[in-house]
């Protein structure tokens, strides 16, 4: 066994292979970029070597500046975790040249699956079912708009080397595709080296299934059973989940047995995925597809390795060192149910726009890298992050992976939301909420899914998880102690208590904008002449409580004062309330509104990035919806349309500037 091994990574996978490293008795040996010279997984690591500025290509994706580290710590093998140099080739046959062990697949399967037209053809080759498309690389759009006729809209354009959702477009006509195949190119060259793009039909209702494998280096490979990673968002997984709820124990077999056959084709050892796109639309589960073989560890195995019970970094040590896997495919089983959430730096409330910034606030439900695969008391929280850290626009937005196991599958969604209520993320914009608001969806919760999920149950966007009006009265009746125990604390330091008390009053609490009477009493409170048991045990100066009732959930709460009025988040929904006596609530109304700046003929940046592309000039006329200019942010692209007609009067930046939140590209007359 390895004595000591180096991590090519950073953030919570560096954390994730250090965990397991250091149970088996390896040391570890951290890079890092000066942007993560104070992360936790340098920390955690028993060294560290520094490897360059922060941009990925000027650090984390040269080969030859982790092999220097390697030399001069004596590291003998490499993890590459995910993403960076997982899945280079040349990468590992740099290693294996200075006799370091790359603990990942051989270079010859890394080039087989790692080109998507050429991986399509092999597993054609070795019996798994494809999806109808392109055979070779396309250059043009011209050529582009040919083969997406020829097969049908709609399609799907992909960069060739792409993966993680990036270089991925979805086109339902002509004009998608010409609007988006010189992006995807850019995409792809960008972030992976190769603008080669290819085109393939888009399967209509699809559900997005992986099947996890496992293999040694004596020819045996297994199948751990299937993830289901349906609900996500521009091509990017948001939820995964295993089992999944659609796969029958028939369906497991064939799909296991192809990602076998074709692992086998290629001569594949360590962990592995096979990544299967299924039409929702066929109750037979048979009309299943190929998309690609992902060769590295996955986000999502964290879930994985909570049904079956496998370390999966563990034995892909084991697996590089020599061993044989200790287990065969008969001893691969389902236990209970497992579902992760990505907590991502990015606002739903905007548009899933990306942030950037520094936790000033950090919270989490169990602390990061305690407790067994499961984590503790079935909640596993993996996180790259700490309170202070900042998360930049050089890498991917990701803070953690929340993972919950259950003995079913509402067991471990009721325990995400009750975990998303206890996270506590402050300093920069999160989807904590819309976690919590997928974890309720009545669809969810029937396991109705496709990929199309977010596109077709938030058309309009998102702002926040639905309410009832039951979950408003409760609301009110916390928001009415929260104010009577912070005026009644303002009376304590004023020296007030020591004369008659007042006569509680009764309340108006606006929720929202809805005006609700409340009347507090000992352990309930009425809320427009409905009765509420409920008690909470706010104090003033927390930020977090939590709220208990007799016949309903305990929901945590995030409260926080606005002077006059407070913000109580709960269950995926930021509640403003306005808390009045009733002989005061009369004159509310004459208060001044303070009215919002226009900014409708501005074209503001609405995240921190590079402006990579102005698609107009000075004194040029366009149209409500026209592509103005693209930002670059954390490895993706975004095309600024226009809100509306009119003419372009300045230009306050050019091509090639990076550009902070809300700064004025443009402005429109």
């Amino acid at each position: 066994m390895f004595k000591k091994i180096l991590i090519a990574n950073r953030g919570e996978i560096a954390c994730r292979v250090i965990k397991t490293a250091k149970a088996m008795g390896i040391e570890t040996v951290a890079v890092y970029s000066d942007a993560d010279a104070r992360a936790p997984f340098v920390q955690m690591a028993d060294e560290a070597v520094h490897i360059g500025p922060p941009p990925a290509s000027e650090s984390y994706l040269l080969a030859d500046k982790i092999i220097a580290a390697c030399k001069q710590t004596g590291a003998e093998a490499v993890h590459p975790g995910y993403g960076f140099l997982s899945e280079r080739a040349s990468f590992v046959e740099a290693l294996e040249k200075e006799n370091i062990t790359f603990i990942g697949p051989p270079a010859s399967a890394i080039a087989a699956m790692g080109d998507k037209i050429e991986s399509k053809k092999l597993a054609k080759e070795a019996g798994v079912n494809t999806v109808p498309g392109s055979e070779d690389a396309i250059d043009t759009t011209e050529e582009a708009l040919k083969v997406s006729n020829e097969i049908g809209y709609p399609v799907m354009m992909k960069a060739s080397a792409g993966g993680g959702g990036k270089g991925m477009r979805l086109a339902w006509n002509d004009q998608d595709v010409k609007d988006g195949f010189e992006a995807t190119k850019r995409e792809g060259l960008n972030s992976f080296g190769d603008d080669r793009v290819f085109i393939e039909k888009f399967i209509e209702d699809p559900r997005h299934i992986e099947i996890q494998v496992l293999g040694d280096k004596h020819g045996t490979v297994l199948y751990l059973n299937e993830r289901e990673c349906s609900i996500q968002r521009r091509h990017q997984k948001v939820v995964e989940e295993a089992p999944s709820p659609f796969v029958t124990p028939e369906m497991r077999r064939k799909m296991g047995e192809q990602a076998v056959a074709l692992s086998k084709a290629v001569g594949y050892h360590s962990a592995g995925t096979v990544e299967l796109i299924v039409s929702g639309a066929d109750p037979t589960g048979e009309s299943f597809y190929f998309l690609e073989m992902n060769t590295r560890l996955q986000v999502e195995h964290p879930v994985t390795e909570a049904i079956t019970g496998i370390d999966l970094v563990e034995q892909m040590i084991r697996v590089a060192a020599g061993e044989k896997l200790p287990m065969t495919q008969d001893d691969v089983g389902i236990d209970g149910w497992a579902i992760e959430n990505r907590i991502y730096a990015e606002d739903p409330y905007r548009g899933f726009l990306p942030s950037t910034g520094r936790l000033v606030r950090y919270s989490t439900p169990v602390e990061p890298w305690t407790g067994d695969l499961r984590g503790v008391d079935g909640v596993r929280f993996d996180s790259g992050v700490q309170e202070g850290g900042e998360v930049s626009i050089f890498y991917d937005p990701m803070i953690a992976k929340l993972v919950t196991w259950g003995e079913t599958r509402d067991e471990a969604a009721d325990l995400q939301i009750k975990a998303l209520d206890a996270v506590e993320l402050e300093g920069l914009g999160h989807n904590v909420d819309f976690l919590s608001a997928l974890m309720q969806h009545p669809r969810f919760r029937s396991g109705e899914l496709t990929t199309g999920f977010i596109a077709e149950e938030y058309p309009d966007g998102f702002d926040g998880a639905a309410t009832t009006e039951e979950r408003l009265r409760v609301i009110a009746a916390i928001a009415a102690g929260i104010e009577f125990t912070h005026q009644a604390r303002q009376r304590q330091i004023s020296g007030q208590l020591d004369g008659p008390q007042p006569v509680t009053p009764a309340w108006i609490v606006r929720v929202d904008g809805t005006d609700h009477t409340v009347t507090l009493g000992d352990g309930h409170a009425m809320v427009d002449g409905h009765t509420v048991e409920i008690t909470c045990d706010w104090a003033p100066g927390q930020r977090t409580a939590r709220a208990t009732q007799p016949e309903g959930p305990t929901l945590g709460l995030t409260v926080t004062r606005h002077r006059p009025s407070w913000s109580i988040n709960t269950r995926g929904r930021t509640y403003d309330v306005f808390v009045l006596p009733v002989r005061l609530a009369k004159h509310a109304g004459y208060m001044i509104e303070k009215v919002p700046p226009d900014t409708s003929k501005m074209l503001l940046c609405p995240m921190p990035g590079l402006l990579v592309k102005l698609h107009v000039g000075k004194g040029e006329a366009v149209e409500a919806g026209q592509p103005l200019a693209t930002i670059e942010a954390m490895k993706m692209e975004n095309i600024l349309r226009a809100a509306k007609s009119g003419t372009v009067a300045t230009v306050n930046f050019g091509e090639g500037e990076t550009l902070l939140v809300d700064a004025v590209i443009l402005e429109l007359e």
